[in-house]
């Protein structure tokens, strides 16, 4: 019919029944007549405070008052022809306004709906009413209703909810949010028998930029952190910020800890590249706290506090790391602050003192360095390495003092060797970012007299991504003291290849991870090491392989080009007594062997684990353990193609084929790789889930989260059991939790 005045269609429609009441109001108020009412009605229309719509008995859209008829954009050209349901469509998540088709289908009075009028360009929020008309005889016309513009104070109200839902800075989930997202998550996962991931985040050295740059800056990089989280993510799960640099990513329908700790990578490197703000340049990391449900809680707090336990440990282990959840986290926690404790205490006695390793020219086997590493004699630890203890000492800062007595140490040390030895010292990033660093090493250089020259510090890629402008400033100081500077661990880390060209970097040092030993290819990725061979010979820097164990590998090496090795092919790290010995006897060379005494000691696991085979369950010892397989002891008589299942605790089972017997001791290749546990360790890409257990009998209450035990009982059969040796570890208990 088209948007004609109210007062015109009034007159077209009238029937029997609106003139009588027309009449009758007449009587009553004879000081208004119809025309006049018309007129009233027609002026509030025409200013949008009250609009009216009508429909024929079909449904068909006969009237709409211009005012929202004038916003319906596209819509507006079709309108008169559409039944109304299409004209005004339901508000997305209101469920009431999608009864509308129903009502006017079946003919009911409907109030106070909600739906929206317009295209997206336009959209229009309408509180509609409306009424089934009925003549005389009953016979249906149509509806005829009210409609009220609510769109501003819907939008208000809906800004406030989501003000209430979301992080007004970053736009992303809050912590409100987030806790409802979980919960529901978790209770309709856990009746579907569905996995989902959470992971914790928190910001390294986000602090720093804050004290140096100012809250503005801050606020700019945690919006480039909410967006770069995003793109790491790519809507594959729910990203909140629960305040401060702190933040927690939801993704269901995960539980392969492969693949997560691949995103976990990816947002550690992503949140790691430099970032522009208005006040210039900074560069933070990021740590990574992984727990999994069903195996690691039920509930939203005991998976929440599984991943705060792991985000604990991967920040106290070097941060710019992340890590699974384990339930021997809370036992190594407490364990860490009983360490903090006794380092302290170890550092006013005196308990610290420095062995070294050399560091061997390929092309003579002459000793031309070495490199300093602390050593820890604890009353009830006994020998504690340094692996152990110094992410401890780094978390709490106490490196720096310990750090400051090594160099002066070594320094003191060295002066004792001959001028063409160098001295080697790793630098933790905690000690280099300490006020006075460079300070410190000059005024040891001057105390100890040692040629700064023969003084090379070995810094970590994390290093490189601090302040670049106090970074910068920093190596060009030790440039020009005179030191030797080397990037350790190189390709390891998150440094890009710019660092390289800005930084007065003498040599490269790579970790054994290019090389870690596998099943099936015991080199490792030469073509990697060859290719970073390459790029230090083009730059003028040496190249140093640590960790070399095997003289097949130092072979390979040399032959690539790599110019110096350490490794316990050559040499465990000696005392200085042993050094000055050996420099007694003229020109240090050092013969490869595969004999080293800690080789076995480096390499090998020794741990409990579960082993089954056919209907019997037995404990041995896990000697060894590769990406593709492992070396145990304990069985005898184990023929080559024996299947096992290895169970590692905690819902870790691996299959693997015997491929090698040796007596009790036998090397199994696994039927699916190991992956990266964020530790520096190695676990199953998926755990067996408790709902698989559950369905075995055994409640998910039963089950508390990370200690459930995989070990089924010893059950007698039909197969014949191996016989267990003497190195065999006692039986009973299972799985070794360490």
């Amino acid at each position: 019919m088209g948007a004609t005045p109210f007062s015109d269609f009034f007159k077209a429609r009238k029937t029997p029944a609106s003139s009588e009441v027309e009449e009758r109001v007449d009587v009553e108020t004879p000081q208004f007549s119809a025309s006049d009412k018309l007129a009233i009605v027609e002026q509030l229309e025409n200013s949008g405070v009250a609009c009216f719509w009508a429909t024929d008995q079909t449904g068909i859209l006969t009237y709409l008052s211009p005012a929202i008829h004038g916003q319906l954009g596209m819509k507006g050209a079709t309108a008169f022809e559409s039944p109304l349901q299409q004209v005004f469509e339901p508000l997305e998540g209101d469920g009431d306004s999608r009864s509308l088709g129903l009502k006017l289908g079946t003919r009911k009075s409907f109030s106070n709906l909600l739906v929206v009028a317009g295209d997206k360009s336009s959209d229009c929020v309408l509180r509609i009413s409306g009424k089934p008309l009925f003549n005389d005889e009953q016979v249906f016309l149509g509806f005829r209703g009210t409609a009220t513009d609510v769109t501003e104070a819907y939008r208000s109200e809906e800004e406030a909810s989501r003000l209430a839902k979301f992080d007004s800075l970053t736009g992303l989930a809050n912590r409100h949010r987030m806790e409802q997202r979980i919960d529901s998550t978790l209770q309709t996962f856990r009746n579907a028998k569905r996995a989902a991931a959470l992971l914790m985040l928190d910001l390294d050295r986000f602090k720093q930029v804050n004290d140096t740059l100012g809250h503005a800056a801050g606020d700019q990089l945690l919006q480039q952190v909410a967006e770069r989280l995003n793109q790491a993510i790519a809507g594959r799960g729910e990203i909140g910020r629960l305040g401060g640099d702190e933040f927690q990513i939801l993704i269901p329908d995960m539980d392969d800890r492969g693949e997560l700790g691949e995103i976990a990578k990816k947002i550690i490197q992503m949140l790691s590249q430099p970032y522009s703000v208005e006040e210039g340049r900074c560069a933070i990391g990021c740590s990574v706290g992984i727990a999994i449900a069903p195996y690691d809680g039920l509930e939203r707090e005991d998976l929440t506090r599984a991943a705060d336990l792991a985000l604990y440990a991967s920040k106290n282990g070097g941060r710019g790391q992340f890590r699974f959840y384990a339930a021997d986290l809370e036992h190594e926690a407490h364990l860490r602050r009983r360490m903090e404790d006794d380092l302290s205490a170890a550092i006013e006695a005196g308990n610290f003192t420095l062995e070294y390793q050399p560091c061997v020219d390929l092309a003579t086997n002459a000793v031309v360095a070495l490199e300093a590493q602390y050593c820890w004699e604890d009353e009830e630890r006994g020998r504690v390495s340094q692996e152990t203890f110094i992410p401890v000492a780094e978390g709490s800062r106490l490196i720096v003092p310990i750090g400051e007595w090594a160099l002066r140490k070594a320094c003191e040390e060295a002066c004792q060797w001959p001028s063409h030895l160098r001295l080697s010292m790793n630098i933790s990033p905690v000690q280099f970012e300490a006020s006075g660093f460079v300070e410190m090493v000059a005024e040891i250089l001057d105390e100890t007299g040692l040629d700064p020259a023969r003084l090379d510090l070995e810094l970590n890629e994390s290093v490189l991504l601090g302040d670049s402008s106090k970074v910068a400033a920093a190596l060009g100081a030790l440039f020009k003291l005179g030191v030797r500077l080397t990037l350790d661990q190189f390709g390891t880390g998150l440094s890009s290849l710019s660092y390289l060209r800005r930084a007065p970097f003498n040599s490269l040092k790579l970790g054994a991870n290019f090389f870690e030993p596998v099943m099936g290819n015991d080199l490792g990725d030469m073509e990697l090491v060859k290719a970073v061979v390459a790029l230090a010979g083009a730059m003028g820097m040496e190249t140093v392989a640590t960790g070399v164990h095997a003289i097949e590998l130092m072979t390979e090496l040399r032959r690539i080009g790599v110019g110096h090795v350490q490794g316990f092919v050559f040499s465990e790290a000696v005392p200085q007594q042993t050094v000055l010995e050996e420099i007694a006897q003229g020109v240090w060379v050092l013969e490869p062997t595969d004999q080293g005494s800690q080789r076995a000691s480096r390499r090998t696991v020794f741990r409990k684990v579960g082993l089954i085979h056919e209907d019997h369950y037995y404990d041995v010892t896990l000697r060894n353990l590769s990406r593709s397989g492992a070396m145990i002891q304990g069985l005898e008589d184990v023929p080559t193609g024996t299947q096992f299942v290895l169970d590692f605790g905690q819902g870790q089972l691996a299959v693997c084929t015997v491929r090698r017997t040796m007596g009790d001791t036998q090397g199994v290749e696994f039927e699916q790789e190991m992956v990266d546990d964020g530790a520096g360790g190695l676990c199953t890409r998926s755990r067996v889930s408790p709902y698989a257990l559950a369905a075995a009998g055994a409640p998910l209450t039963a089950l508390p989260a990370g200690k459930y035990s995989q070990a089924p009982e010893a059950a007698p059969g039909s197969y014949a059991q191996f016989k267990l040796s003497p190195n065999a570890p006692k039986q009973g208990g299972g799985p070794q939790q360490d």
